[in-house]
């Protein structure tokens, strides 16, 4: 169990060291070294304002936004969201001035996007200086399989023949493409074109590989973006998050209403549109560097250490063999299907308490009071409801005319090892189309809109 936390976090001071699957073209390292050294804002991966700030084990100073405030200080208490920070109050950084407390890009971003919320600012102060070591979501997936086995007996027969039956269609619909991402990963080059192609129509049946595409852009444009607005970022030790959020939202319909990634899935020309769009310089690039990371990052979040990249296949293969040979592809898509399910209201806290309880056991023994999300350390970071050696304050906020936070007003209440809730009324999903034009897969269940924070903030 320790290791499995161990795999789903990175440690940016260090050598890269989770074990891989055999037969990769590229490893970690080689992939560390590339994006640290040889791409514009690489030198953020270890030195951004954020990473020096856990370093220094001084106190850290942390933006939320909330809707909730008067039922904060009615209850006195602070739920905490899941999402890629597992179990953690969403926030993000701020940089202490002498004029004021300066929000981090995303927490700018945040505040400008969302104007009926109200900022609050967090002063954690730790027992001792901070690992830079970030969860990723993307390596959670073993976890997601593991905790779905234990607790499998949470649903009906009939649940659970309907989840089998979804993860099996969705991986026949989308084994031709998942063969050949783990032969590109191998070492193949299938032309970029068509592999992005191929990705964008294996989307809707591993919903996954929409997380997987929208996060290895992100990465793109956030290393190797050089306009003035990214380098302005750059010199406050900030990668910017604002490319990605426009990619999204251009890519989308709807997406500012529901960020859901199994919805990213443009295909080859209206990836180079959109890259265009967000920084023309960097789209001739964008698809070749979809094309090698997603293939590298598939085969390493999706197989078994144990396995061959150049050997496994999914076509033909039964779910309880691809239960041992691909357990981090299958504890993703478990854990996105049962979010289609009609009882996921209830279903949700049982499943995601657990891997909470898990995270912060961890982050216990690391002397992690403030986890942040590992992908990159792009400023996402959040607040630790039961770490025991650190103290945390809270204020409200207001914005000067200069865009500084000012504390207010204390909020006397704390953080509670509760999870808020998640859930949205059920709503019909289509007949997806897939990569094989005779299979379809049929989601026709509920899906949750958004976070509902009843005491907390959503993530």
């Amino acid at each position: 169990m320790r290791d499995e936390w161990e795999n789903a976090h990175t440690d940016y001071t260090r050598p890269a060291q989770r074990p891989a699957p055999a037969s990769l073209a590229e490893s970690e390292g080689e992939w560390r070294r590339y994006l640290e050294g040889d791409t514009p804002n690489g030198w953020l991966i270890q030195h951004s304002a954020m990473t020096d700030a856990l370093v220094s084990g001084r106190p850290m100073y942390l933006l939320h936004t909330t809707k909730d405030i008067a039922a904060i200080r009615t209850s006195g208490e602070l739920h905490v969201s899941t999402g890629c920070l597992v179990g953690a109050l969403y926030c993000s950084p701020l940089a202490r001035q002498r004029e004021g407390l300066r929000p981090h890009n995303l927490g700018a971003y945040l505040m400008q996007t969302k104007p009926n919320t109200t900022p609050v600012i967090f002063e954690v102060i730790p027992d001792a200086p901070i690992p830079t070591k970030g969860v990723d979501y993307l390596h959670l997936g073993a976890i997601h399989l593991r905790t779905y086995l234990r607790y499998q007996s949470f649903l009906t027969l009939a649940e659970s023949d309907q989840l089998d039956h979804a993860v099996a269609a969705g991986l026949g619909a989308a084994a031709v493409f998942l063969d050949t991402a783990l032969r590109n990963a191998a070492g193949r080059a299938t032309a970029a074109p068509e592999f992005i192609d191929q990705l964008a129509a294996a989307v809707p049946a591993v919903p996954f590989l929409g997380y997987l595409y929208f996060e290895v852009l992100s990465e793109y444009l956030m290393l190797h973006s050089t306009t003035p607005e990214t380098k302005n970022y750059a010199q406050a030790g900030e990668l910017n998050n604002w490319l990605y959020k426009r990619l999204a939202f251009a890519a989308v319909d709807g997406m500012h209403q529901l960020f859901d990634l199994a919805r990213f899935h443009p295909r080859h020309q209206q990836l180079v549109q959109l890259i265009e769009g967000v920084e023309p310089a960097l789209a001739p690039g964008a698809a070749e560097y979809v094309r090698r990371r997603l293939s590298h990052l598939l085969a390493r979040t999706a197989l078994h250490p144990s396995q061959d990249a150049a050997s496994v296949s999914f076509r033909g293969t039964d779910l309880s063999t691809l239960r041992h040979v691909a357990p981090g592809l299958i504890g993703q898509m478990v854990f996105r299907e049962i979010r289609y399910m009609r009882r996921y209201k209830q279903l949700y806290h049982c499943f995601e308490k657990a891997k909470a309880l898990e995270a912060w056991n961890y982050w216990n023994h690391e002397g992690i009071p403030t986890p942040f999300n590992g992908i990159l350390p792009k400023g996402e970071i959040g607040i630790h409801p039961v770490y025991p050696r650190s103290a945390v304050r809270a204020w409200t906020a207001q914005q000067d005319n200069r865009g500084l936070l000012h504390p207010v007003q204390e909020v006397n209440a704390v953080l509670t090892p509760h999870l808020a809730s998640w859930w949205a009324p059920p709503r019909n999903r289509s007949r997806k189309a897939t990569t094989d034009p005779r299979i379809t897969v049929d989601r026709s269940a509920s899906l949750p809109a958004r976070h509902l924070s009843i005491k907390g903030n959503s993530a």
